[in-house]
């Protein structure tokens, strides 16, 4: 069963845009049980949207490689709690490259 979710943090782009790029490298590229990420600027912050696999994929990956890069970048500092603003929905249709549905 699919998982998904909406994240609004407000913390400014930048945070995101050097976070993705450090998860990008530490991952190599390939998350196992990731179908979407989406990242976005928004007026009080950034938001990620995503659909994984299942909420086992995510707690891995999150647990493995999200929250360990986050501690590592925040270097000890408070950074903002995502974990409180997390929307989980039922995602009702997917479609992948290719034309591919999912759901």
């Amino acid at each position: 069963m699919t998982y998904a979710h909406v994240v609004d943090v407000p913390g400014p782009i930048d945070m995101y845009d050097a976070l993705h790029a450090e998860i990008v490298r530490r991952s190599g590229g390939t998350v196992d049980g990731l179908l979407v990420h989406v990242g976005r600027p928004t007026a009080t912050g950034f938001q990620v949207l995503e659909v994984w696999q299942s909420r086992a994929h995510f707690d891995r990956y999150n647990d493995e490689v999200v929250l360990p890069t986050v501690a590592d970048m925040s270097a000890g500092q408070p950074g903002p709690a995502p974990q409180q603003a997390i929307e989980e929905f039922a995602v009702r249709g997917l479609v992948l490259e290719g034309g591919k549905v999912v759901i």
